[in-house]
């Protein structure tokens, strides 16, 4: 029996694809004292009955770069270890049976291309000579992926733990870990058991990989891990006659995947509907085991398979297998350090994608770990993304019934979550409701998108073109521009930052100048040592000791953690979030003024109330804070109101804006306005890999202030020059839409991608936001070049433009 160690540098908990590969990369950068600790045997748990499909394919670049290393570290493990991984590159091809589906998979084929993944648009005809055996009779489109390919799950994870422990990690089965202990909000060691016998290991880094066991082991610590189980079905068939190797099939379509292996079909399915399991937890005793069968859950998936694949109507079922797997609330795995606890790191809720995203998931969290910051932007799937309210079983369970099926339903833009809704509200939800809101939700909060007419459906008609909202967006746009808007943007984080060095404090994390007067807003950046932006924000100075920070609703975690990971142990500074106390009300469009005029005796003149400086004021019968600030472009206020104020505040601007014609607006018509203004939007446009002067936002960054986080990033980047720039596009052509991962074109060449995009209704045509190369290049020369801008192969003339295309030097805002 192993010998158990009291120390260690890391401790691993799982022993399945993700905690291995963790292991394996920690140990390949030269880590010492890794532990992996499994509670029965390595892949016991879901990692023993995957599929195993490698796609290199994902919806973004980050995630591609990712899958294509697991790809290309599967193919190389083999000879490094020994081990048998049944890799093979046999390709995989996706199917259309619906010309909306075309439209999704041609984009995603344009998507590939300007990430360097093979890929071929291909007929039905090409279809059935790569696939004879398939029915392509409604077939209306593919693509060919000819690198993507399967391997064996376990095998990999057994290579991979083989690696782990050539380089010195310690791998032991048949241990649970207990509890995990911290001290002063920091990880110290975590206990076991194995067979009666207790210990402990101290230890400064945990890492979760407990898969579907991994949410109520972090609950234990007071960490947010948001994951539940859900069966999953797959057949196996007996062997079949003459069957060759083949791609990997998806006929998303009919929620089907297929896999050849050694003469037999495997056919799976991601259905509608699925079937949570475990809600109750999972039994101790968990190990290599299956769920009981259920032929009428799976038989609507195989009445289509047969159809699809006539030979299945002769061949004999050799398994009928169903077993569980864990699903996020929005089918992204969980990565990196949880904002709860230091020391404690996530690597699980893979969506059954473990085996394609383990090997590059395990590569990134390591480099991580060790330089302290992530290789590049993950924030797709950093756990600071979970809510706390996530972790409620009743909200995952419902949740994941859908996400499930999400993984092979039409990825129409703008596509709404159905289940789980109506968690946070703002205090106008009711008022917004019954004047026609139609509600998207981000991070739980429901927002209203657009707002219907008398008579409209309230509801989302999806498509790629133009969807059932787009002449409500077009007039709620316009008056905007024209006249006034109001805006419920109480789902905004907001933050205090206060205390006796909250000044100091806030000059070191933030990029711009921080001591400013009272009532002063700045815009700024919070940088990491690359000079990348960790976090957009606003901040207003509230007193000498008091600030005020407005972030997106979505980071609102990961700008809290951010920002209590890097105050110092001596400064005295308390960290507030206080988004739940204050609604927040956007009035904007030139009529702003004369609106909030009539029920305010404020004075809101240029010279009493100037751009970028906050208020209370008196505003109907209640109070506000006034924020003269603009996401729009346009002369307005954000007006942060106390919450049991909110509704009357509101009925207030809504009775005083009648004279002025005030329309009801929502995210969708903020996010059209911006766009044409070219703001940046974090998370798309900017983020943790994007360096603040090329995102074009070194407006924002005051180096002669003295030292902050990123100084020296810039200093570097100023002299060395900028390899690329943030540019915004429009297309010629008013027609077509522009959403986000289109690809550029320069000069007939791929370059980059559409970060974010959307219609810009008063300039007439599709806005689009994107990098472009420019090394040693300047601004004349790169907007001397032809662009074009890719939409499902088919290339469209863009105008380019460095500065904003709509009100270039901001008049609009100091109207």
């Amino acid at each position: 029996m192993t010998n158990i160690p009291s120390k260690a540098r890391v401790v691993i908990i799982g022993g399945g694809i993700s905690g291995c590969s963790v292991a394996y990369h920690l140990a390949k950068l030269g880590w010492k004292d890794i532990v992996l600790l499994e509670r029965k045997q390595l892949t016991s748990g879901t990692t023993w009955h995957a599929a195993g499909l490698i796609g290199q394919l994902r919806a973004s670049q980050n995630m591609t770069r990712l899958a294509k290393y697991s790809a290309d570290l599967y193919v190389k493990l083999e000879a490094e270890t020994g081990i048998a991984t049944g890799m093979r590159q046999n390709g995989s091809i996706t199917v259309a049976l619906t010309y909306e589906r075309k439209e999704e998979i041609y984009r995603q084929a344009t998507l590939a291309r300007a990430f360097n993944v093979d890929v071929n648009e291909i007929s039905p005809r090409e279809v059935k000579n790569l696939y004879p055996h398939l029915n392509i009779e409604d077939v209306v489109g593919a693509v060919h992926l000819p690198h993507d390919g399967q391997c064996d799950p376990a095998n990999i994870a057994m290579a991979l733990a083989k690696g782990a422990r050539q380089f010195g990690a310690t791998i032991i089965e048949n241990v649970k870990v207990t509890e995990v202990h911290d001290k002063d909000g920091r990880v110290t060691g975590v206990s076991w058991a194995r067979n009666g016998e207790q210990g402990r290991i101290d230890t400064d880094h945990v890492v979760n990989c407990g898969g579907m066991w991994g949410r109520d082991l972090a609950a234990r610590s007071g960490v947010t891990l948001p994951l539940h189980a859900c069966e999953h079905f797959y057949i196996v068939t007996e062997a079949i006659e003459n069957l060759s190797r083949l791609p990997v099939l998806r006929v998303p379509d009919e929620c089907a995947y297929y896999k050849e292996d050694a003469g037999k079909m495997l056919l799976g399915a991601f259905e509608p509907v699925a079937k949570p399991w475990g809600m109750n937890g999972i039994r101790d005793d968990f190990c290599f085991d299956q769920l009981p069968e259920d032929f009428d859950h799976f038989e609507p998936i195989l009445e289509k398979a047969v159809n699809r694949m006539p030979m299945l109507e002769t061949a004999g079922i050799h398994t009928f297998f169903n077993g569980p797997e864990s699903f996020t609330p929005d089918d992204r795995y969980y990565l990196g350090e949880a904002p709860e606890m230091k020391g404690y790191w996530v690597a699980a809720g893979y969506n059954s994608i473990g085996i394609s995203s383990s090997g590059g998931a395990g590569f990134a969290l390591a480099q991580w770990m060790n330089d302290g910051e992530p290789p590049f932007d993950l924030w797709e799937v950093d756990i600071r993304r979970a809510q706390p309210f996530q972790k409620n079983r009743a909200y995952l369970k419902e949740r994941v019934t859908e996400t499930l099926g999400l993984l092979y339903a039409d990825h129409f833009p703008y596509r709404q979550v159905a289940t789980s809704r109506g968690i946070r509200r703002s205090p106008l939800h009711e008022h917004l409701k019954a004047r026609g809101a139609v509600f998207g939700e981000v991070a739980g909060w429901e927002r209203a998108n657009w707002f219907a007419k008398d008579g409209q459906e309230r509801e989302y008609r999806y498509s790629w073109k133009r969807q059932n909202w787009f002449e409500n967006q077009k007039e709620e746009h316009l008056a905007v521009r024209n006249g006034v808007g109001l805006f419920d943007m109480t789902s905004f984080g907001k933050i205090r930052v206060e205390g006796r060095d909250a000044l100091k404090f806030l000059q070191r994390v933030c990029a711009n100048q921080m001591d400013v007067a009272p009532g002063r807003i700045v815009y700024t950046q919070m940088l990491n040592s690359r000079g990348g932006i960790e976090s957009d924000l606003t901040i207003t100075r509230l007193s000498e000791t008091a600030f005020f920070l407005v972030v997106p609703g979505a980071t609102l975690q990961r700008d809290l953690a951010w920002l209590r990971n890097k105050l110092d142990a001596e400064e005295f500074v308390v960290i507030t979030d206080i988004t739940a106390s204050e609604s927040v009300l956007v009035l904007m469009g030139p009529k702003a003024r004369d609106v909030i005029q009539r029920i305010s005796p404020n004075d809101f003149s240029n010279d009493t109330f100037p751009f970028g400086t906050a208020q209370e004021i008196e505003i109907g019968m209640g109070l506000a804070r006034a924020h003269r600030v603009t996401y729009v472009g346009e002369l307005g206020w954000e007006l942060y109101v106390s919450t049991d104020q909110s509704a009357h505040v509101f009925e207030a601007i809504e009775q005083a804006g009648q004279e002025s014609g005030l329309k009801l607006c929502g995210l969708h018509t903020l996010d059209s306005c911006r766009i044409e203004k070219g703001f940046r939007h974090f998370g798309h446009d900017i983020t943790d890999e994007d360096h603040v002067l090329e995102a074009g936002l070194g407006f924002a960054v005051k180096t002669s202030k003295g030292d902050f986080i990123g100084r020296d990033a810039v200093m570097r980047r100023k002299e060395e020059g900028l390899e690329r720039r943030m540019l915004q596009f429009k297309l010629r052509d008013s027609e077509p839409l522009l959403f986000h991962n289109e690809a550029l074109v320069r000069d007939g060449k791929i370059v980059s991608i559409v970060t974010s995009g959307n219609y810009g209704h008063y300039l007439g045509g599709a806005i689009g936001m994107g990098y472009v190369p420019c090394k040693g290049e300047t601004e004349e020369q790169v907007l001397a070049s032809t662009y074009e801008i890719e939409v499902a192969g088919e290339r469209f003339a863009a105008d380019a433009s460095i500065r904003p295309m709509y009100d270039p030097k901001s008049e609009r805002t100091r109207l």
